[in-house]
């Protein structure tokens, strides 16, 4: 069914980002209203929109990439390998003599897992800040510390590490608080390409405070997670941003799109009904909890107290520093963290 990778120009790009986000395939093929392709869109075109301000609202046209890469009906094998080599993308149309999609192409499908998908690779130290009680997974989190609940067969750390793993990041700092020593156990007893540093949180120190403890140890910018979030995007991407734009910090957010399931009442004159909006949508950029930093920000951390990312986040702003956020898809950022999305992350990834 390539349906549902289809969108016409007629359409906007809030609709856009619903059908990408639907087909989970991270790009959609605009046709006009006679079936031909026009072009493509894909979670980068959503993100240079929202970087450039322009509105959801607008028609596709605004985004739409015209020099979509593109197979014939009698395309081989090699050729379709090559250009998907050639130019790193993982899914192709098809056309015939007169520009209609006949089929579309996927990169599982021509390499049958034979050959991964090849990442820019960045040596960065990752910190990932697993020192929380995770009590929004109560009652695994009696027993387990967040960290260690499973996703399939692997810690849901492990599920983060391999993300990072992809683009050559495999030097990790993990901060512990809360049964600390069962993570300790646990990387103890199992066997790893990765290297291991632990940041010891005698007392909860908030989402910024253990940083401060990399004073000193390493000497390049870093990336930062929380223990629940998981980003399948590519994070090369995101450090080229990031030092292109001069940020001291960038900030990972996922577009969402919210819809209140009632009708919004708005008042005047104590009690009279000015309006009523049936089911309004709003969009928004929420934080993942994914953050890159430059080494000189840690000095902005006090020392042994409890500072939270967002205060870390003020103070470099009250200094004239600057604050990248990098934009991405709803379906590129899973939240582990709580029971209902843990059970759609399983059915994500497992």
């Amino acid at each position: 069914m390539i349906e549902q990778y289809l969108i016409t120009d007629e359409l906007n790009i809030k609709q856009a980002i619903k059908r990408i986000n639907e087909a989970t395939s991270k790009i959609v093929f605009v046709i006009d209203s006679k079936n031909k392709l026009i072009g493509s869109v894909s979670d980068g075109d959503i993100r240079r929109a929202i970087l450039n301000n322009i509105s959801f609202e607008q028609p596709l046209g605004k985004i739409i990439n015209r020099n979509t890469k593109t197979l014939n009906q009698n395309y081989s094998l090699e050729e379709a390998k090559e250009l998907m080599l050639l130019n790193k993308i993982e899914v192709i149309p098809i056309i015939d003599s007169e520009n209609n999609i006949m089929d579309i192409l996927f990169w599982s499908k021509i390499f049958k897992g034979k050959h991964s998908k090849e990442f820019s690779q960045i040596d960065l130290p990752v910190v990932i800040m697993a020192g929380g009680k995770g009590t929004r997974m109560d009652p695994f989190t009696r027993i387990l510390p967040k960290p260690l609940i499973p996703i399939g067969d692997k810690a849901m750390i492990e599920v983060i590490m391999d993300e990072y793993a992809k683009f050559g990041m495999k030097n990790f700092f993990i901060s512990i608080n809360h049964k600390g020593n069962m993570i300790k156990a646990f990387f103890d007893d199992h066997e790893s390409d990765y290297s291991f540093k632990y940041i010891n949180e005698d007392k909860p120190l908030g989402t910024a405070g253990a940083i401060k403890f990399l004073e000193g140890k390493i000497n390049s910018p870093f990336f930062v997670s929380n223990c629940d979030i998981i980003i399948k995007d590519d994070y090369s991407k995101i450090y080229d941003f990031h030092k292109k734009g001069n940020y001291s910090l960038t900030m990972v957010a996922s577009m969402q799109n919210y819809i209140i399931p009632y009708g919004v009442c708005e008042i005047e004159n104590g009690g009279d009904l000015k309006s009523i909006t049936e089911k309004p949508q709003y969009d928004f950029l929420v934080n993942t909890g994914m953050y890159i930093l430059n080494l000189d920000v840690i000095k902005y951390i006090p020392e042994n107290k409890v500072f939270h990312i967002t205060h870390l986040i003020e103070r470099l702003k009250e200094e004239g520093l600057k604050i990248g956020v990098y934009p991405v898809s709803e379906d590129s950022y899973i939240d582990v963290g709580q029971w209902k999305e843990y059970k759609q992350a399983i059915k994500k990834l497992v």
